[in-house]
């Protein structure tokens, strides 16, 4: 499936040093569509060299010819983009109309860092002497690694690599080794426009080895991640050990809040199709409903009325609105959620286990439940799964204690139709992102990413350049 794609160093494709390989299942069928390398110290030692040489080669180019050959990238994705969302879809599962979406996503974050990286402006300063200047400028950090997951497995890569690559850092990059396709292309694409070999590596292999190897290189100056908080915890503990910059997008449990003047049914189709989006495994997904106590009838029929409306199936298939889970691991958290959830008095409004008519493939049917107790895992683990815990609530001060309750700071999101309420609320919300009325948060232009445990850093818009830059003070006397 891969043709001749595997380790990119150094602006050459090539294989593992001892030739292993990792299978790539579809989900939806659980056949091997694929193998990607296993890289071993030695093809991770070349990537790291590729990379510091690459450094020295584009931290050399103008900024504006930096933009050029980035915007060019982005029309290589556009150019492509059926092909490269039919790579996600097969290897992840999501909905081929969710893969193209989310490739043209994927070629936006190109297109605007091609334009951001020269608009790094530094400042000057009088000096409290005559014939004293003081300027401060910002310099590409280095060396960058940056790990991705595959929940998105084009946009969330393309994020890292088009910052580093505005920012004028290298950079090594190790997708998911479920959904790399998408890495390889931009890869290819980035080869083909001219970038300089070594300004932009691709490693796949076994996560803990590689971000281990990597992010003790002291060539390594710089690491981005996107995944869950214990393992955000892992490699920030790494990265300490050689004080290396970072930034961490990481898990969420993302609450929303209906209060008594919203539209009962409008906002229980707008949380349904927000929920089930990519089978529920998105960062910043709806979890946790918090419904005021007037609607909360009339919106838990009209989100299990959706949720049982969904069609289901290979996302491949046209027509299909929700595909399978990504692995077998989420397959079986989704119904340990469930479990538990019932065991607790949970009641079961939609779902609940594997669909009807599928006999294979790692399908789980889009759920609903209410009446579920305080302490149900699915109210304090992040989830990632199609199922959605219904709540209710009576007051403000009430509903924003258990909204913030939680270790996670993603996304927050809720509907009403007051202003008042409005602001009070997303003042009140400890979360470093809040929708009001719509749940689309993630785009080019704005920063992307968390408070507490839900991640260090920004990704996207301005702010997300600064963190591959360092600052660099410079006095004059004259």
């Amino acid at each position: 499936m891969y043709g001749f794609y595997g380790l990119f160093i150094d602006g050459r494709w090539r294989q593992a040093a001892d030739a292993a390989t990792l299978p790539v299942i579809d989900p939806a069928t659980e056949e091997e569509i694929g193998a990607i390398p296993v890289a071993t110290p030695a093809d991770l030692d070349d990537a790291l060299r590729a990379a510091e040489s690459g450094f020295r080669a584009w931290r050399g180019v103008s900024a504006n010819e930096r933009g050029a050959l980035l915007r060019r990238v982005a029309e290589g994705i556009r150019s492509r983009e059926g092909e490269i969302a039919r790579l996600v879809t097969l290897e992840m599962g999501k909905p081929l109309a969710e893969a193209r979406a989310e490739v043209a996503a994927s070629a936006d974050q190109f297109e605007w860092m091609s334009e951001e990286g020269k608009r790094i402006y530094g400042h000057t300063l009088d000096g409290r002497e005559a014939g004293v200047r003081w300027s401060v400028r910002f310099e590409p950090v280095g060396v960058s690694v940056a790990f991705a997951p595959w929940n998105f497995p084009a946009l969330l890569p393309a994020r890292k690599i088009a910052t580093a690559l505005a920012a004028g850092c290298s950079v090594v990059v190790k997708p998911a080794e479920e959904a790399p396709g998408a890495t390889f292309a931009m890869a290819q694409i980035a080869d083909e426009v001219g970038l300089p070999a070594g300004a932009f590596n691709v490693v796949t292999g076994e996560p803990a080895k590689i971000s281990t190897h990597l992010i003790g290189s002291p060539i390594v100056r710089k690491v981005t991640f996107t995944g869950s908080v214990p393992v955000g915890k892992q490699l920030m503990k790494l990265a300490a050990e050689g004080m290396k910059k970072i930034s961490f997008e990481l898990g969420g449990h993302s609450p929303v809040i209906v209060f008594e003047d919203a539209d009962p049914e409008r906002a229980a189709t707008a949380c349904a199709r927000a929920k089930f989006r990519n089978a529920g495994q998105v960062c910043v997904s709806p979890s946790r409903f918090f419904v005021h106590r007037t609607l909360s009838e009339p919106f838990n029929e009209a989100f299990a009325a959706i949720a049982r409306g969904l069609k289901l199936g290979s996302g491949m298939e046209p027509g299909v609105e929700m595909g399978p889970l990504a692995n077998r691991r989420r397959l079986e958290a989704a119904h340990a959620f469930v479990e538990d959830a019932t065991a607790g008095g949970a009641r079961l409004l939609a779902g609940g286990g594997r669909p009807e008519g599928i006999g294979r493939g790692y399908f789980f049917s889009p759920t609903v439940i209410s009446n579920v107790a305080a302490e149900a895992r699915i109210l304090i683990e992040e989830p990632f799964i199609p199922v959605a815990p219904l709540l209710v609530f009576d007051d403000f001060e009430e509903v924003m204690e258990r909204a913030n309750a939680l270790p996670f700071g993603l996304a927050a999101y809720l509907f009403t139709n007051r202003l008042q309420t409005a602001e009070r609320a997303a003042d009140a919300l400890e979360a470093g992102m809040v929708g009001i009325n719509d749940f689309a948060l993630s785009t080019a232009e704005a920063p992307f990413g968390g408070v507490k445990e839900s991640g260090i850093g920004r990704e996207g818009g301005a702010l997300g350049i600064r963190d591959f830059l360092e600052a660099k003070t410079v006095k004059t006397v004259v």
